[in-house]
């Protein structure tokens, strides 16, 4: 049996708010089980065997009106979530239902838990490392396949061995520059030079490419912004209706109709785009309005992750439109897809001559990959969902079942500490520093790496942690 480390028992409500067919009310403590019997008809609950589902009434001790029929799932401590004593109950999903239950609850001796307060019960059981506890909010908000995919493996615990199996190799040597401290009089050196230098180089070089793939992980998660962007009238609205497959944005003839951001989101093959239509980039707006539009155009594609450069095949040559996308990305490192709309208009011999003439060109701006579409007719949008999935896909992202992707913010910044000590540590090797000074920054990078999964943690990062998740999680 695990030792019970809190006192009290708590209870909320683990299902989202509002009407529904079922609501799950969840209470985990040393008294899930003798509350739940004691308002549950089946008095037998308290003997009841872990990993049971029981069917029954609730209500009041008094022996008022039943409240709900309910289900009720038992699981026994450890083999629960939080390694405590975990109730389950399953009633119907009126709001009235679920205040009643959990009033009913808290007056049996329970108390509303905090945001995240069983998960962060589950991490502080040893059920969960700090980093698996993460990525069960993280498995919770994953709306792409590929999110998912790298959640779960994180709960899994893939993350955390690959940590912990780099600190237990440092540890060993940190152990033994410490006890070179212990003998410093007699200057003896325990540790050997060499295999730390050895050690470090392979440590090293996991944590850079841990530290690489968050930039992967951040597309995963947080989607990737696309910009579309182009002279009035390039079909820079349509192109957005016909990648959504709704009529989200005003579709006119009159030049400047769009005059600020209209956005959306759509999953293309597990990977979460966000598409920006903008205002037509010209260098006389018609107007004050149209010309605030514009200035944020050029704002919105510096902070873009990739940019949809369009343009009408019927009024630019591939010289304007190399020039077009050098302007508008000058000082700027960003993946474009030059896109030619309008198709319907041109023959196939124009089309094929400007395709020849645009991969001519040899210069930076004409590397950005050329797909040609009629966005009014839903022709072409297959090819262009390919260029973009080759725009932010690599060898990483097709491994991510069985790859470790740092998806964390906090994670890839306690990465960064980490890279900094390990790096003083190979400087001080190489110029003959103190072992004082070499266990100093050992020390440091240990601790960084152990925040990350939680064998060092404070309860202030504890609280800014869980208070980010939802109240039943």
């Amino acid at each position: 049996m695990v030792p019970t480390i809190f006192s009290d028992t708590i209870v909320a409500l683990s299902t989202p708010p509002g009407a529904g067919a079922l609501a799950v009310v969840r209470l985990s403590g040393p008294a899930a089980i003798a509350i739940t019997a004691s308002v549950f008809s089946k008095k037998s609950l308290a003997d009841a065997p872990g990993h049971t589902l029981h069917y029954g009434t609730l209500r009041a001790p008094d022996g008022g009106e039943i409240l709900d029929e309910v289900v009720v799932a038992l699981y026994r401590a450890p083999r629960s979530f939080t390694r405590e004593d975990v109730v389950e109950i399953s009633c119907h999903g009126s709001d009235y239902v679920v205040r009643q239950v959990l009033a009913l609850l808290l007056r049996q001796g329970a108390r509303l838990a905090e945001a995240g307060e069983f998960t962060k019960r589950a991490f502080l059981s040893g059920a969960l490392d700090l980093a698996q506890a993460e990525a069960v909010a993280d498995l919770i908000a994953a709306d792409s396949a590929l999110s998912h995919r790298v959640a779960l493996n994180q709960l899994r615990g893939g993350f955390s061995q690959e940590l912990r199996d780099l600190r237990g190799r440092l540890i060993k040597f940190a152990a033994l520059l410490e006890l070179e401290l212990d003998f410093g009089e007699e200057d003896v050196e325990f540790a050997d030079r060499t295999g730390l230098a050895q050690l470090l180089a392979e440590v090293r070089g996991v944590v850079a490419g841990l530290l690489r793939s968050f930039e992967l992980g951040n597309v995963i998660k947080n989607g990737i912004t696309a910009v579309i962007a182009g002279r009035p009238n390039a079909g820079k609205s349509t192109l957005l209706n016909a990648l959504l497959r709704e009529e989200r944005a005003i579709v006119s003839a009159i030049p400047g109709t769009t005059r600020d951001f209209i956005e959306d989101e759509v999953s293309i093959d597990g990977l979460r785009f966000r598409f920006v239509d903008t205002a037509g980039l010209r260098d006389n707006p018609a107007d004050e309005v149209e010309a605030i539009g514009v200035a944020r155009t050029r704002q919105r594609v510096r902070q873009a992750a990739l940019l949809l450069y369009l343009f009408d095949l019927t009024e630019l040559t591939p010289a304007e439109v190399r020039a077009e996308i050098a302007e508008l990305t000058t000082g700027l490192d960003l993946p474009v897809l030059a896109v030619g709309n309008k198709t319907d208009l041109v023959s196939s011999a124009v089309q094929a001559a400007f395709v020849s003439e645009f991969q001519e060109h040899k210069s930076r701006t004409s590397e950005a990959p050329l797909v040609l579409l009629a966005a009014g007719q839903h022709q072409g949008l297959e090819d262009l969902q390919v260029a973009l999935l080759a725009q932010v896909r690599g060898s990483a992202l097709e491994n991510t079942a069985s790859a470790t992707i740092v998806t964390n913010v906090r994670h890839a910044r306690a990465l960064e500490t980490a890279a900094a000590h390990l790096a003083a540590v190979q400087a001080g090797l190489d110029i003959g520093r103190g072992t004082e000074l070499l266990a100093a920054d050992l020390r440091h990078a240990l601790a960084a790496l152990g925040e990350i999964t939680g064998e060092i943690s404070s309860e202030d990062l504890l609280t800014s942690i869980f208070t980010q998740f939802c109240i039943g999680k």
